[in-house]
């Protein structure tokens, strides 16, 4: 296991797999994995199975957490992987505070947005 694999498994508490996303969304799972290829959520492959494996902490209920697929967004457009991602919205920021994803479950969304897209300055 790479070190930014072994730092994920610390970073998110709740991993849920593709099937149990699409039952939480109450989508098909077709749907579901048409949302990875939009980077509306994202999905990394962890386990011995390297199943895809989504953080619990992007559904908010029912539905993708308010603010998420926008920060994918600019997230993958400051050249981030999935992995690189995932570690920058569980990892602390003290001028939030907490993590980026908590802000986005906060509603704080514009000030996690900001942050992402100064990250390619």
């Amino acid at each position: 296991m790479t070190s930014i694999f072994a730092e994920l498994e610390e970073l998110v508490p709740v991993w849920l797999t593709l099937p149990e996303v699409a039952e939480r969304l109450a989508l098909p799972i077709t749907r579901t994995r048409q949302l990875l290829k939009e980077h509306q959520i994202v999905a990394v492959r962890r386990g011995d199975s390297k199943a895809l494996s989504v953080p619990a902490a992007f559904l908010d209920g029912g539905q993708i957490l308010k603010g998420l697929p926008g920060t994918l967004t600019l997230l993958a457009d400051n050249h981030f992987s999935v992995e690189e991602s995932v570690r920058w919205l569980f990892t602390p920021d003290e001028s939030l505070p907490g993590t980026p994803v908590q802000a986005l479950a906060d509603n704080r969304g514009t000030e996690v947005r900001r942050r992402a897209h100064a990250l390619g300055f």
